[in-house]
């Protein structure tokens, strides 16, 4: 148990030192960018916000790639003004593309943890997962349901008798007619060796179909 509790105040005294370095690195920074007063403090919380919010996103599970986006974005920030605090740039002479960047910082952090906060969740998975669980449970509580009665046999179906066709009324059929008919059927028989047959006969004389059956009944 001590030995636990020791290793925890360990861990714990050097994030507080690694946070007042980093805190106070990005401080300096930012005061040299020509952020004096209260700005200047207010730079390394911004920036330490924005690395928490990321973190956080990152143990949720969702949106993993905003996630590491704008935890990246943070930590090249902060290891940023370590880097710059350690004699590489001259803090009395702060070139300008580090103005712009330091001027522009709020707008980026304002934009990475609103995305990160207010995005919503997913819940399929937990849903999903919540209804796997539940599911067995209500299986086993729910008891038995009764068979069901069986069905009566479907008495056999009484085939009808076919209704009769009626047959066709008989068409009264004009002498003359006939006879011209007869005419075009000698002719056709004359022209092609053939008898004429029914179709030919209709379309011969013009007639609707029953009328034509009944000439050539006649013929």
């Amino acid at each position: 148990m001590r030995a636990h509790l020791a290793r925890v105040d360990a861990v714990l005294v050097q994030a507080v030192i690694a946070a007042a370095l980093s805190f106070a690195h990005l401080h300096d920074v930012a005061s040299a960018a020509g952020q004096d007063g209260w700005k200047a403090w207010a730079y390394p919380v911004s920036v330490d916000l924005l690395l928490v919010a990321a973190w956080r996103r990152l143990r949720s599970g969702d949106a993993k790639a905003a996630g590491w986006c704008w935890f990246l974005i943070a930590l090249a920030a902060s290891l940023g003004a370590n880097v710059a605090t350690a004699g590489l740039l001259d803090l009395g002479h702060v070139p300008a593309w580090l103005r712009i960047l330091v001027a522009g910082w709020p707008a980026v952090a304002f934009l990475g943890g609103t995305l990160l906060v207010h995005s919503p969740p997913t819940t399929h998975d937990e849903t999903s997962d919540a209804v796997s669980q539940e599911a067995p449970e209500d299986i086993e509580d729910q008891e038995d349901a009764p068979e069901p009665a069986p069905e009566p046999p479907t008495p056999p179906a009484v085939e009808s008798a076919p209704t009769p066709v009626p047959a066709p009324l008989p068409v009264a059929v004009p002498a003359a007619l006939v006879e011209h008919a007869r005419k075009v059927a000698a002719e056709h028989h004359a022209r092609t060796g053939k008898a004429i047959d029914t179709p030919t006969l209709r379309a011969r004389l013009g007639v609707p179909p029953p009328m034509a059956d009944a000439i050539a009944a006649q013929l």
